[in-house]
């Protein structure tokens, strides 16, 4: 489930907007850490919990365009929300193709900033609260034989059970005994809602 404490990640290479940040997060209440570098955050910073990150576009060695790529890259579920004192054109489209959640130039608002904090956290917490839900659907279509991933396929395809149990050269009866099967592991009540469940595994249409 998603984390309840979620923490607001802010990657600054300056020390004294590190620090100011930090202030303003707490005060708002928020959990918060901060640090000096990409690299810094990279070695520290847990991304499986929901949160955000204030990032910094200029920065030496790894910049913060760079680092949300890099991210995007490890499917990091962490909205982004980007700060710059030298804003152009070219750079918040990049960030904003890339995903970012927001653009603000420095200096901005504090309410504005605390605002797309909290947007981002909400995006946040429905993002890594998906993610566990798909791991739990996971474990539970992988608890089924070979032959009930099968059968589970072919039912969300809309086929009968006679027409099931000619593609799979089985009995009808057999078909009706590995679909309640199927019913049961996946945790399904109904028909829709099992079709609802391969929906959020992509399994819709796909050969196994």
């Amino acid at each position: 489930m998603a984390d309840d404490n979620p923490t607001v990640f802010v990657v600054d290479d300056d020390a004294s907007v590190c620090k100011a940040l930090g202030r303003l997060i707490r005060s708002a209440g928020l959990r918060v850490e901060t640090f000096v570098s990409a690299h810094d955050f990279l070695e520290s910073a847990p991304f499986n919990k929901a949160g955000c990150l204030v990032l910094d576009v200029t920065m030496p060695e790894l910049n913060g365009l760079e680092l949300q790529e890099l991210l995007s890259n490890e499917n990091c579920p962490l909205p982004v929300i980007f700060l710059t004192g030298n804003a152009s054109v070219p750079i918040s489209v990049r960030a904003m193709k890339g995903g970012a959640m927001d653009f603000l130039e420095k200096p901005f608002d504090d309410l504005t900033l605390l605002e797309t904090i909290h947007r981002a956290i909400a995006r946040s917490r429905q993002q890594v609260s998906d993610y566990y839900e798909r791991c739990q659907l996971q474990k539970r279509f992988e608890s089924l034989t070979h032959r009930e991933q099968q059968v589970f396929q072919l039912v969300v395809n809309g086929l009968l059970n006679k027409q099931i149990a000619y593609e799979l050269e089985i009995v009808e009866q057999t078909v009706k005994v590995h679909r309640a099967r199927v019913m049961n592991k996946m945790q399904a009540a109904s028909l829709a809602e099992l079709v609802r469940l391969a929906e959020k595994l992509n399994l819709q249409n796909d050969p196994l």
